[in-house]
């Protein structure tokens, strides 16, 4: 009986070094680069990480970019609030494609900082108007029937900085306070309905448990609606700084109120005119009347790419891409111009057009070196068309930082620079 051939360690060598011989093959053919017509010694040419062994599957228990990524991060920007303890990072959206935020990137809020929450100890009381109160564990709440749901969640003050003109020059810190996951959670009429809502409730408070103790009211008949309890987002564990391990999702509605790190839901009668409903997170008018549980996210889009933290390198072929979505709906259409407003073109839509979701548009089209006015404006399901922003100050002023929808424009330059602008 012959014996099995051993394994020769150094078969990996020995076929890395014969695609070296026949990459060094290449050189004398003539291959010329796509774009230029020139060749391309970079692919004629055997390069360092086609000669040596790379780095094994042990060095890297959990996945991270490659180090030629380590640029595509959030940021924020210091002025904004009075601490980072209570301050926004902001979701690169020039860096991203397709419509799912990876984890490590999503916009992060917060009040009074992340909280650090070991999740055997954590606990979800519901009480109030029940028939039942209940506190839930966590092992509680995974053992019950759960959902997979793909939803935006934007901040009511994205875009806000702009209500009085452009401000802030990066679609990343103009449009950055959203991003677009997978939630897997219960939802939470299946909890309410194992507490028994007495019949005169009509709200919920949800309450966090971190050191600001976030606060808002929701209407039931939401709660009884689309609403979840989420514990994972894209497939793992919400992240600390997105409410691990435990947070709302409210679908369509503004980001305050899917609050995080959630403790605590009490059914009432009536809104508790917490101060994140009241002071806060209202939209103030000309005339000093108060637009006030304003809870929808209207219909909105923006290109990402060309934008200011990412301008136009080459003439001739390119793609314009960017986001839509809406709080009501689908998004049925997105319309982009490049002349501000003159001529207006249907993007085209790729990927899952989904309810409450971020949608993909694109523009294929040539670039000659002229000066551009980009916009995008989204219609959705409902047949709401994004306004205007100088149509939006006609109805609501400029004293808000909140609910601004307005079509945005971005000035592309001669030599490709891109800047935030408005026009008339």
């Amino acid at each position: 009986m012959t014996s099995p051939a051993k394994p020769d360690p150094l078969s990996r060598r020995r076929f890395l070094g014969g695609a070296a011989i026949a990459g060094a093959g290449l050189a004398g053919t003539g291959l010329a680069h796509a774009e230029t017509g020139k060749p391309d010694p970079l692919i004629t040419e055997v390069q360092d990480w086609s000669r040596y062994l790379g780095e094994g599957v042990d060095k890297r228990p959990y996945g991270t970019p490659s180090r030629f990524e380590k640029h595509v991060m959030r940021r924020d920007v210091s002025w904004l609030t009075a601490s980072p303890e209570s301050s926004v990072n902001f979701t690169p959206l020039h860096e991203l494609d397709g419509i799912i935020t990876p984890s490590g990137l999503c916009f992060e809020r917060h009040h009074g900082g992340i909280a650090d929450i070991e999740p055997a100890n954590h606990r979800l009381m519901i009480h109030g108007l029940v028939d039942k109160p209940l506190v839930f564990t966590m092992e509680d709440l995974k053992r019950m029937p759960r959902q997979n749901r793909i939803y935006f969640l934007e901040c009511a003050a994205n875009s806000g900085m702009e209500w009085r003109g452009a401000q802030l020059n990066g679609c990343q810190f103009t449009h950055g306070m959203v991003h677009n996951v997978m939630y897997t959670g219960v939802p939470l009429k299946t909890l309410l309905a194992e507490a028994g809502v007495k019949t005169n409730a009509k709200w919920l408070l949800l309450e966090g448990a971190d050191s600001s103790g976030m606060n808002r009211s929701l209407p039931l008949e939401k709660a009884l609606d689309d609403v979840l309890i989420a514990f994972a987002m894209n497939g793992e564990a919400l992240r600390p700084e997105q409410g691990y391990p435990l947070r709302a999702v409210i679908p369509g509605w503004e980001g305050n109120l899917w609050v995080k790190w959630l403790r605590r839901i009490e059914v009432g009668d009536q809104p508790w005119q917490a101060r994140e409903e009241t002071s806060k997170y209202t939209d103030l008018l000309a005339d000093g009347r108060s637009r006030r549980f304003t809870f929808f996210m209207d219909a909105k889009s923006v290109v990402t790419n060309p934008s200011p933290q990412a301008p136009l390198k080459q003439k001739g072929r390119n793609v314009l891409s960017g986001l839509a979505w809406s709080g009501r709906g689908t998004i049925k259409r997105v319309d982009v111009t490049l002349d501000g407003g003159k001529n207006w073109q249907h993007a085209r839509i790729d990927g899952p057009v989904l309810d409450k979701s971020l949608t993909r548009f694109y523009v294929d089209f040539d670039w000659t070196g002229q000066d551009l006015l980009i916009q995008s404006r989204a219609m959705d399901s409902t047949g709401y068309l994004q306004p205007t922003k100088e149509e939006l100050r006609k109805i609501r002023g400029t004293n808000s930082i909140y609910h601004n929808n307005g079509i945005q424009t971005w000035h592309v330059k001669a030599n490709g620079e891109t800047e935030n602008v408005e026009i008339g």
